[in-house]
């Protein structure tokens, strides 16, 4: 294993947006078997250290994979497409629009039928918007605009825990 391992490397799985979660899971286990410190306690501390540093490395590889929006933001990073959320935060209009109707709602929600309406409208919303990262990312191979349509899904999220904590509130 080498440090320096993009987290596909490490997994060993294509460089793609569309991993099956059940394989990043299964590769996760076996990679943590063969990393754990505890074989390595004959060998001595620098070598507990060094297989330490790879349980890191590989439960950091995991978070990022298993996490779509965190792997479509990986793929995009790793073919020069930043992100860079925090300063660019330019959204087509209809966008913009679409937010602020499901803002108003959610201002104007008093019901947990109409709260449970609005995250369900949100999480219908989120699965199209990973269909339209994945047909960027891996079928049309332009990370580009896969990392526009990333800053798109993380406002989505962003509004989707919005609205679940409303519901929290709501049902307690």
């Amino acid at each position: 294993m080498n440090l320096q391992s993009t987290d596909f490397e490490l997994f060993q799985l294509p460089v793609q947006f569309a991993q099956p979660r059940a394989l990043i899971d299964t590769r996760w286990k076996e990679l943590q078997r063969e990393a754990h410190p505890d074989k390595f306690a004959a060998q001595g501390v620098a070598a507990q250290r060094l297989a330490m540093q790879w349980s890191v490395r590989i439960n950091e590889a995991y978070q990022r994979l298993k996490d779509p929006l965190k792997r479509a933001s990986y793929l995009c990073e790793l073919h020069g497409a930043h992100i860079n959320a925090e300063n660019n935060t330019a959204m087509p209009p209809a966008f913009l629009i679409q937010q602020m109707e499901w803002r108003d709602a959610l201002e104007d929600a008093i019901t947990l039928a109409q709260l449970e309406a609005i995250a369900e409208e949100t999480r219908v919303a989120e699965q199209a918007q990973l269909a339209v990262i994945a047909q960027a990312l891996d079928v049309e191979q332009d990370p580009a605009k896969a990392a526009n349509e990333v800053r798109r899904l993380m406002f989505i999220q962003r509004f989707g825990t919005e609205v679940d904590s409303r519901i929290d509130q709501l049902a307690t």
